[in-house]
């Protein structure tokens, strides 16, 4: 969701204070809604980071938290397992993560109904990733015959079962699949025609890139959401790794921020929450009231990126 567009005084004001985005974040009244994404745990100490992060971060009431799936499905009984904690022991709200991958439709259909009688009222709908551990795709996704082909079908049969919000995924870059960005925003509109009810960007480092992605959307006939994607990563090995597999830029400028400082962990937290904490907040000028975080299971970076952008604990009155 955007927030109404500036007036023409409102932008001069901007354009001529002596503040920059960060500091007009924290200066505005208005309050955005945010979003974070969890992954399942592997393990006990996994599980107990996991926790310690929603701990951190549910007192900032998000909007929702979503909880990923593994590539090929793998951490599917995790998946659920996570969500039904998340409902049964917070007041937070759970959006579960569902892909066509290694599924038929009647295994599918049966989580969608199972999601249900347990309370989920949100899904986010994704092809998902080919596994890995499946040396027979080599890589390259291939639809199950019995199975939904892909997150159009998969959205069509979310919505056909009703009652669920249905967030789906949207690659300002294009997807690492799409011939082009063209055919990427034909398919998000199609996902759009068969039910869904909002779009979370991938993550990016480019604001112009995002910003000409959601111009050329809009001008598609999108309608819905277009929620940016903010992943504030300190590691940057593991960025460059994330983002060859997904599509993602990394720009020089963000490569000469992290050039040597392998061995200093505490910069690189400091650079990768100044940087996320000015793309949000540059975004915000830019008409947008909602950012879904990918927080790795870790809380520390994106509670400050929080508080930056005006989001903070909600204060019960005595």
């Amino acid at each position: 969701m955007t927030a109404p567009a500036l007036s023409l005084a409102e932008a001069r004001a901007l354009l001529l204070s002596p503040l920059g985005p960060v500091a007009r974040a924290g200066r505005d009244s208005s309050r955005p809604r945010v979003s974070f994404e969890f992954f399942p745990p592997r393990s006990d100490e996994a599980e107990a980071n996991l926790w310690k992060a929603v701990t951190r971060l549910a007192p900032l009431d998000p909007d929702f938290v979503s909880v990923t799936y593994g590539a090929g499905g793998s951490t599917r009984e995790r998946t659920h397992r996570t969500v039904q904690r998340i409902l049964a022991e917070t007041a937070l709200t759970p959006a579960a993560h569902l892909t066509c991958v290694e599924a038929s439709r009647t295994e599918i259909d049966a989580v969608i109904d199972g999601y249900r009688a347990a309370g989920v009222r949100h899904i986010v709908a994704l092809r998902g990733d080919p596994p890995a551990a499946n040396p027979s795709l080599g890589g390259v996704y291939a639809p199950r015959a019995d199975g939904y082909a892909n997150a159009t079908e998969l959205t069509a049969a979310v919505a056909r079962r009703g009652g669920f919000e249905i967030s789906v995924g949207c690659y300002p870059e294009g997807h690492p699949e799409s011939p082009s960005l063209a055919h990427d925003i034909d398919v998000l509109k199609a996902k759009v025609d068969a039910g869904a009810t909002r779009a979370i960007s991938q993550f990016f480092f480019d604001i112009d890139v995002f910003l000409r992605f959601r111009d050329r959307v809009r001008a598609a006939g999108v309608t819905i959401p277009i929620i940016p994607g903010v992943m504030p990563v300190s590691n940057f090995a593991g960025l460059k790794r994330m983002s060859a597999g997904c599509g993602a830029t990394v720009p020089d400028w963000l490569a000469a921020h992290f050039d040597g400082l392998d061995d200093d962990p505490e910069t690189r937290k400091l650079i990768a929450a100044s940087v996320a904490a000015e793309t949000c907040a540059r975004l915000q000028e830019e008409g947008f009231a909602d950012f879904h975080f990918y927080t790795l299971n870790r809380a520390d970076l994106v509670y400050a990126i929080c508080r930056v952008l005006g989001v903070r604990e909600q204060r019960v009155a005595h």
